[in-house]
């Protein structure tokens, strides 16, 4: 009987779980294929589209070229989907047969995993013209999606590309910093496009759809949109710089115009380059040309070119001069050469300046004057004053990685090299020599700061969103400097109009400017050198660095004009014709009052 009990108790518990895997593996199934094709919920991220800048005058400078976007579905390249993936490349690169396939399949295959089920970027932008004669062939093809995709485009191509910079595809770093870059693909690589990204980037949105298992949409349940398209206008005048532009042909280096109150109205590095080339990509030939180029295209030399200043810091000096340990009336006697040291620290000028006091010094840029003045006030108190001025560090501008440049001194010398300062260097420090090293945007601030006695922070951005963009203007001078600021501004005066002055010969501008010249040394001159060779005469790498800053007009400052001429030889003679023009220019744009022409 235990028996019967026992097997009966086997048998019915075996029949038991025989009809659950019957039940589980038929009954069910039905249950569960239907379960499966219900809808689900699926959250869909839109792409924004990139706002344009404009410059002041609304000329578009960096705009988005409607074009699309082709997709292809996942896991087509499983070998059992094999002939369908063949087939669909076969099918585009036969519409569009300027594509290249291997090209294709290896974007295709860096993201077809078994965890994506998002379709495929295979092709990133096509033109709106060449894609809507094939449009509704493609949008016919289960596996195929056709998307909007704006794409960047500079209509100015190498104008003010330093300013503007341009976008390029993100790269690890870029996605690190902002997981939105990953989404989008692009970022702003230089210039205004990276200094304003994530204004101009916006923000994603979101698509919440209905989808079931073959990932069919069935319905929208939700819509966000993407924060997108804004505008941000530039305080630059496009034609402005493209007049700038013409003046540097042939030329290496950098120009700034800005207004008093530091609103950037142009500014050139040249040579320049094609921001185009940089969103479409470049071959690697062209890329090594230009990143090769002794004259080095890709250097933004208004921020991050950095040069001995030489006697365009005189204005700055001079008032720390006069306004600390040295009278206005105090004079030198300049016979060209002061021993000291074991060496001879020489003026320029080969016969001298003679009796010569701080208006001559500037009008003549006579380096004896400066020489004998710093030995006076003493390296401390230069490179304090000169900090306070605005040199030594950034001028606040709004592009990125800007250069601070140096003001030596023996604290930085001390830091630098662990070694100590000898009197030589406070006089080459006292002409913009040595290792003294500036921006010229940094000078264009310092010459702001002469004319007006407000030291402004210089900016490119002119309405963000509809608000005037208005950065600070600070005030760094005290009662005595302010009080004998005139001083340098009479000597800033007669450099450009007095017989003497070192630019009056090389102007032709109809507005009465004032400014400084200077000659900035790029290689020491020996001292048993008696006879030097003239700048012309030099190799061209050999010589000087041209600059030239001034404001105008005169009787009531608007604008500051610079131009820095690498290797140029004199300020004057490289320069002085292209401020004049400048000038001219700003006066045939009316940004100055015909009042102010001396053209009557």
């Amino acid at each position: 009987m235990r028996t019967k009990i026992i097997l009966f108790m086997f048998i019915t518990i075996w029949l038991t779980i025989l009809v659950r895997v019957f039940s589980l593996a038929v009954e069910s199934n039905k249950y569960y294929e239907n379960l499966s094709l219900n809808n689900t919920i699926k959250l869909e991220r839109i792409a924004p589209v990139r706002g344009i800048i404009v410059d002041r005058n609304n000329r578009p400078l960096a705009i988005n070229k409607l074009g699309f976007k082709i997709k292809l579905k996942p896991h087509l390249m499983l070998e059992k989907n094999l002939k369908i993936f063949n087939e669909e490349i076969d099918f585009v690169t036969k519409l569009l047969p300027n594509l290249d396939r291997k090209k294709i399949e290896k974007k295709y295959r860096k993201k077809d995993s078994y965890y994506n089920h998002n379709y495929i970027d295979i092709v990133d932008f096509v033109t709106y013209k060449s894609i809507m004669p094939i449009y509704t062939k493609l949008n016919l093809r289960e596996n195929i999606k056709i998307v909007p995709a704006p794409k960047r485009y500079y209509p100015y191509n190498d104008i003010a590309s330093h300013i503007i910079g341009y976008v390029s595809r993100a790269n690890r770093k870029d996605i690190k910093d902002d997981k939105l870059i990953e989404f989008i693909g692009y970022v702003g690589k230089t210039g205004i496009e990276k200094y304003y990204n994530s204004y101009l980037q916006g923000d994603v949105g979101y698509r919440r759809i209905k989808v079931n298992a073959n990932n069919q949409e069935i319905k929208e349940l939700e819509y966000t949109n993407a924060i997108e398209d804004r505008k941000l206008s530039l305080s630059i005048d496009i034609e402005l710089q493209k007049y700038i532009a013409s003046q540097f042909t042939d030329k290496v280096g950098a120009v700034v115009v800005m207004d008093v109150n530091g609103s950037i109205l142009s500014a050139g590095s040249f040579p320049n380059y094609n921001l185009n080339i940089f969103v479409s990509g470049m071959s690697h030939k062209m890329y090594n040309k230009l990143s090769t180029s002794l004259d080095h295209p890709f250097t933004n030399k208004i921020i991050n070119g950095l040069y001995p200043p030489g006697s365009s810091i005189k204005p700055g000096l001079g008032l720390l001069y006069i306004t600390t340990k040295i009278d206005e009336k105090w004079t030198v006697n300049c016979k060209a050469s002061l021993p000291l040291g074991g060496r001879i620290f020489r003026c320029w000028k080969k016969k001298g300046h003679k009796i010569t006091n701080i208006t001559k010094a500037i009008r003549e840029s006579c380096d004896d004057y400066f020489y004998k003045a710093s030995l006076i006030v003493g390296n401390k108190m230069m490179s304090e004053g000169l900090h306070k001025y605005g040199l030594g560090k950034k001028t606040g501008v709004d592009l990125p990685n800007e250069f601070v440049g140096i003001v030596p001194s023996r604290d930085w010398k001390r830091n630098k090299y662990n070694r100590s300062w000898n009197i030589g260097e406070t006089l080459n420090t006292s002409i913009g020599q040595g290792d003294f090293l500036t921006t010229p945007l940094q000078i264009a601030q310092l010459t702001a700061l002469m004319a007006t006695g407000k030291l402004p922070t210089p900016h490119l951005a002119l309405n963000i969103s509809g608000n005037i963009y208005t950065p600070e203007i600070k005030n760094v001078l005290n009662e005595n400097e302010l009080k004998k600021l005139p001083i340098i501004q009479k000597a800033m005066y007669q450099v450009c109009n007095h017989p003497k002055g070192t630019a009056t010969n090389y102007l032709s501008s109809n507005v009465v400017i004032a400014g400084k010249t200077g000659t900035a040394q790029v290689i020491a001159i020996k001292q048993d050198i008696k006879k030097r060779l003239l700048e012309h005469e030099l190799s061209y790498y050999s010589r000087s660095h041209a600059w030239f800053t001034s404001y105008g007009p005169y009787e009531n400052p608007k604008y500051i004009v610079l131009a820095m001429v690498e290797h140029g030889g004199h300020g004057g003679h490289a320069a002085g014709k292209i401020v004049s023009n400048i000038y001219n220019k700003l006066l045939e744009l009316n940004y100055i009052d015909k009042k102010y022409s001396k053209i009557k």
